[in-house]
């Protein structure tokens, strides 16, 4: 599906779906505990059903109703699966599955789609190595799934760079099942926010972890340590705010969001404090959960600066097009690890942009937009490169862009995500049209 964005501005009050990386965890550590488990507004995502797929491989029992995931671990335990795991797109499931699949006896087969097969998961397969289990990808030289996993391993010492988030969180999951201690120490940890969602989780569930709040470098399990069934209700995903946050700052529109949440246990809340930095009136009510975006004063435009990404590098396409619309240079630096994602979103923003009629560089860990408000930006097509926040980034550009319209190609991938994307976007007055 092919998706034309044409200029408008925005009016009215949204809110936006539940958070994918809650949702994943919810899901994954349900079905390690010893009972029935109770999520409720869970991401009706592509990647969350790929998540339920996944632990039903691997024994869990689970039943979907409207807003309500019911999750039943296995009795007696995680079981080894029976068929090849297939994560489809998701890059959490990928790593947390692979890492707990090693505290299994045996051997277990994990792949994905198109996509998901050129994601790196050898950083992780030696950690498992590392600790005494196996774990090789099945083409020769190539850094990527499908890869075989085989349990169980061991308590011990294990390093990693750190720089992929998920690998360390399924070793934190993973680690808990084990006999003895693990720790697992990180030379360059980036994304932290995630690492601490995971510990919070493990914390909540009776399993301890311990480390530092602050250099997040080093994390000690000690195991086997039991996981609680649990009833929880999923925050509002700030990834998902991101976008029409942005769209409703480049149109000049006043919008509010909904039921965001403020509990500060996602990174990209921080998209915030960038927009505002740079000229945005955005503001967010703690008490109600309520993300307002007000309309510039007159002649006032956005303005560029310097932002280190490392934290929330998943928002790096919506303040990518937001700093297309501002007056001077803006440089996000700290994003290396967005070249890991589903596609290299530098490499891509970089060209998408490009294409739109934007001033980018791009070095090996920052982009540089040289903002000019806007003014030479102009109507294309553009490529999704099948990513979801690629396509709601590309999307979102086009809303304030003059002229004939801006095509994303392939934009159904948001449904990785945002599953109603565009037409949520539609209630506040977006106009996309979706061509089959």
């Amino acid at each position: 599906m092919n998706v034309l964005s044409t200029a408008h501005r925005l009016s009215g009050a949204i809110t936006v779906p539940g958070s994918k990386s809650h949702t994943i965890r919810a899901g994954i550590l349900a079905s390690l505990g010893s009972g029935t488990s109770y999520i409720r507004n869970p991401l009706e995502s592509a990647d969350c059903l790929s998540c339920l797929d996944v632990i039903e491989a691997f024994g869990a029992c689970v039943r979907r109703e409207k807003g309500l995931w019911t999750v039943t671990a296995p009795e007696g335990g995680l079981r080894l699966p029976a068929r090849v795991i297939d994560a489809q797109n998701s890059g959490s499931v990928l790593y947390f599955m692979s890492a707990i699949a090693a505290t299994l006896p045996g051997w277990t087969v994990m792949t994905g789609d198109e996509s998901l097969c050129t994601r790196p998961i050898d950083t992780l397969l030696q950690a498992i190595r590392d600790l005494g289990g196996k774990g090789f990808t099945t083409r020769p030289g190539i850094d990527a799934p499908p890869a075989v996993i085989g349990g169980p391993f061991v308590a011990g010492t294990v390093e990693l760079e750190g720089h992929l988030s998920q690998p360390v969180s399924g070793l934190m999951m993973a680690a808990a099942r084990i006999s003895g201690t693990t720790v697992i120490r990180l030379r360059d940890p980036k994304e932290t926010p995630f690492l601490k969602m995971t510990a919070d989780w493990l914390a909540s569930l009776g399993v301890h972890v311990s480390y530092d709040p602050e250099r997040l470098d080093r994390f000690e399990i000690s195991g086997p340590q039991a996981f609680s069934s649990f009833d929880r209700v999923i925050p509002s995903d700030w990834e998902g705010v991101a976008f029409p946050l942005v769209a409703a700052v480049i149109t000049g529109s006043e919008i509010s969001i909904l039921d965001v949440d403020c509990s500060g246990s996602q990174g990209d809340e921080a998209i915030v404090d960038v927009l505002v930095a740079m000229g945005a009136k955005v503001s967010l009510d703690r008490q109600t959960g309520i993300l307002s975006v007000h309309a510039p004063e007159a002649g006032r435009s956005l303005r560029g600066g310097t932002f280190a990404l490392a934290d929330f590098p998943d928002a790096l396409p919506a303040l990518s097009v937001a700093a297309c619309f501002a007056e001077g240079d803006t440089t996000f630096t700290d994003i290396g690890v967005c070249r890991l994602k589903e596609t290299d979103r530098v490499a891509v923003m970089n060209r998408e942009l490009t294409l739109l009629g934007a001033d980018v560089e791009e070095g090996p860990d920052w982009l540089t937009v040289h903002g000019k408000g806007g003014k030479a930006l102009h109507g294309a097509v553009v490529n999704s490169h099948d990513d979801h926040r690629v396509a709601m980034a590309l999307s979102v550009a086009g809303l304030a862009i003059e002229g004939p319209g801006v095509t994303v190609l392939d934009g159904e991938c948001c449904a990785v995500t945002f599953p109603d994307f565009y037409g949520v976007m539609n209630g506040i007055g977006a106009g996309f049209v979706c061509q089959e």
